[in-house]
């Protein structure tokens, strides 16, 4: 019998390997790309603190999900433009009031609402 002894390496299979981690790496890429919301946390006010003669825009987002301006009805269509407006007058930025039972997805169409409006600052108070 006579052996031959293997001196090289093959390589393929680890090539392979690495080039199916360099098309994941590629695809993943751009998903991570993606902007969220960059929050300040900030430190706990009570509610009696809050000025009512301030120049924020309240809106209270109902346990039925129904978004009230200054105790007024705003429909969901209409929010946009409502605090585009209140904006000119109120320059501060926003208050948004909360209730416990709310969903999430309607605090967060006031938030995107208020970011497209061009408001700076958004707060978040839990009713």
């Amino acid at each position: 019998m006579n052996r031959q002894t293997f001196n090289e390496i093959n390589i393929t299979p680890l090539t392979d390997i690495f080039l199916v981690l360099l098309i994941i790496m590629m695809v993943i890429a751009p998903i991570l790309d993606q902007q969220g919301l960059s929050l300040a946390i900030p430190e706990y006010v009570e509610k009696s603190s809050i000025n009512k003669e301030s120049k924020l825009i309240t809106v209270t987002v109902t346990q039925d999900n129904k978004y009230l301006i200054d105790d007024n009805e705003v429909f969901e269509n209409d929010l946009l433009v409502t605090i585009k407006e209140m904006s000119q007058e109120k320059p501060d930025g926003l208050l948004i009031q909360a209730s416990g039972n709310s969903t999430h997805q309607s605090v967060v169409r006031v938030m995107d609402s208020a970011r497209n409006a061009g408001v700076q600052s958004i707060s978040i108070v839990e009713l």
